[in-house]
């Protein structure tokens, strides 16, 4: 389970400044979330690939990530084109494919694409630290700069206890099948979660007060800017007041 895949390179865009990164994967995603047309969102998708590009991702992987999405999408192309009004393209027996429908489905997978795109190339490669970092210099409220950075640091962790939990109903001879006692025991797995994660976040907590943990998080280094920073920066804010313009 490795989150931080993409964190670690040399290229222009890992070596950005993660406070750029953060604004402008923002500003990008709110821009590309409120157009309504499919050309814009067709043309969004070229920012984000460019620069996956430059960064050297592998796009094998980065489409493994989008394979999950778009799993999701599949269900919004097998109701969308059929229960939508509009005018109709073809019907398949009783069921009429409407042009609104399909416009509707067809906007919905490029933005998604292309914001998921965007969010791998500006903040996938940066490692979880360096955007906790960021976060706090951007002013973000600490209380959820740390809520951001206890959910990475023990998602690990919670998926571990999911593993012995599994493993230990796969011992004792459990087989998932579609019946009471299947569901039951899924249910009785998420609660015994759920316990054992409070227990260790209780744990956790007292390990930390005992550290001398007042809530607050210090801060050693300091980001400075640099002209490959302002150069993204810049790109990123253009591209995106030119989606503005195309919808």
């Amino acid at each position: 389970m490795n989150i931080e895949e993409f964190a670690y390179g040399k290229s222009m865009v890992h070596r950005t400044d993660p406070r750029i990164r953060i604004v402008a994967a923002l500003v990008f995603s709110v821009v590309v979330a409120l157009t309504h047309s499919p050309w814009a969102a067709a043309v969004a998708l070229v920012f984000p690939t460019v620069l996956i590009l430059l960064a050297g991702i592998s796009i094998r992987r980065v489409l493994a990530r989008l394979a999950i999405v778009n799993t999701f999408i599949v269900f919004l192309w097998l109701i969308l084109p059929f229960t939508s009004q509009g005018e109709i393209l073809y019907a398949v027996g009783p069921l009429k494919v409407h042009d609104e429908g399909v416009r509707l489905a067809l906007l919905i997978t490029l933005k998604s694409n292309a914001i998921v795109l965007a969010l791998i190339s500006l903040l996938a490669t940066s490692p979880i630290v360096n955007l906790v970092h960021a976060l706090s210099h951007l002013g973000v409220p600490d209380k959820l700069v740390h809520l951001f950075f206890f959910c990475f640091r023990y998602l690990h962790v919670i998926h571990e206890e999911y593993h012995k939990l599994a493993n230990a109903m796969k011992i004792r001879g459990f087989r998932p099948r579609t019946d009471r006692h299947t569901y039951r025991s899924l249910a009785y797995l998420v609660g015994m979660l759920l316990v054992r994660s409070f227990d260790r976040s209780a744990r956790i907590l007292d390990a930390m007060k005992c550290r001398g943990f007042k809530g607050e998080f210090y801060i050693l280094g300091h980001y400075e800017m640099r002209r490959q920073d302002y150069l993204v920066g810049v790109t990123s804010v253009i591209f995106s007041a030119l989606l503005l313009v195309v919808r």
